[in-house]
């Protein structure tokens, strides 16, 4: 059976989990943001394992908690492990074997497979690679591994976090940390994730280590979370996905939310599309009108940009925080 090769980052110079990285991140956000240090003394100071699962291994985790309550999603994942005859034996090829209804038995929705079987396809097409994508910029990999149905925005953080310790990233759409920076700077309402940017601006290149101490000021100042730390505060992956699904339950709601207001707007879309191209044909048919045809044309195509510009954001809202 193929096995997982150990990764080595190009970067590595910048990861969190190198020696005094940490030290120097405390001490920029400390310089950088008065605010910050209460905080950084209050808590325990967060620490990176250096041993980490390799990127598709990582990802693959992360699609099969997504939704799930921490004991379902490891329970469920340990199966899968199992199907793919360990750890080591979870890579492209052995996803893709797996069908559909082997990967209901074990617990994994319909969609979840399609996310697993898209993931794995990048992989095998050569779009993904697990060294490609520890080599590539935190920009360039947003752009790529958004590509795959079923990660979304705050899936594609927490992976650079939490899996490759990337030091300057900020979930601008994580309500944890938002409600962190609301709390931090005494703010009204929950910053929009616009604003998070620039709120947040000063703690580069440290705004991961920002982030961490955001979700923990929520944490103090609201229930108690049960968080796994070892080593000093790490935050270990057990915790990292008690994190995501904390955030889920209000994307949940905010889409039960939605979704009406969608459904009026495709309404509301549709109509104006078909009116618009009535229009056009009654036009072309009683008036002599140069180009009309052209016109009409132009028209049903901006309509249909349009309607394609509010599709959009549907994958994006499904894959945020995974979507099942």
């Amino acid at each position: 059976m193929q096995q997982q090769k150990p990764i080595v980052p190009a970067a590595a110079a910048r990861s969190l989990s190198c020696d005094g990285e940490i030290d120097a991140a405390l001490r920029h956000l400390r310089s950088a943001d008065p605010l910050l240090s209460p905080l950084i003394s209050r808590h325990v100071r967060p620490t990176f394992d250096s041993t980490t699962h390799p990127p598709f291994l990582a990802l693959a985790r992360s699609i099969l908690y997504q939704q799930l309550a921490y004991k379902a999603g490891t329970s469920i994942y340990t199966r899968f492990v199992s199907l793919c005859g360990g750890e080591n034996g979870v890579v492209p090829a052995t996803v893709l074997a797996l069908t559909p209804p082997q990967l209901r038995q074990i617990g994994v929705s319909g969609r979840k497979a399609s996310y697993l079987h898209d993931l794995a396809r990048k992989y095998q097409n050569g779009i993904l690679s697990d060294e490609g994508i520890v080599d590539l910029d935190d920009k360039s990999l947003f752009t790529m591994l958004t590509m795959v149905n079923g990660i979304g925005s705050w899936s594609v953080h927490m992976f650079m976090i939490f899996s490759l310790h990337r030091p300057d990233v900020l979930p601008i759409n994580d309500l944890g940390v938002r409600k962190g920076v609301q709390l931090l700077y005494g703010l009204e309402e929950l910053p929009r994730p616009s604003q998070m940017e620039q709120l947040c601006e000063k703690w580069r290149p440290y705004r991961s280590v920002g982030a961490w101490y955001m979700w923990r000021f929520a944490e103090a100042k609201g229930p108690p979370q049960p968080v796994s730390t070892s080593g000093g505060g790490a935050v270990t992956a057990g915790s990292t996905l008690q994190l995501q699904n904390q955030e889920e339950e209000p994307q949940q709601q905010q889409q039960q939310f939605m979704d009406p207001i969608n459904g009026i707007l495709n309404i509301g879309r549709s109509f104006v599309f078909m009116l618009g191209t009535i229009t056009g044909i009654y036009v072309s048919q009683n008036y002599n009108v140069p180009n009309i045809k052209k016109l009409m044309d132009t028209g049903v195509a901006m309509a249909k940009d349009v309607e394609e510009r509010y599709r959009k954001p549907k994958k994006n809202q499904d894959d945020q925080l995974g979507g099942e």
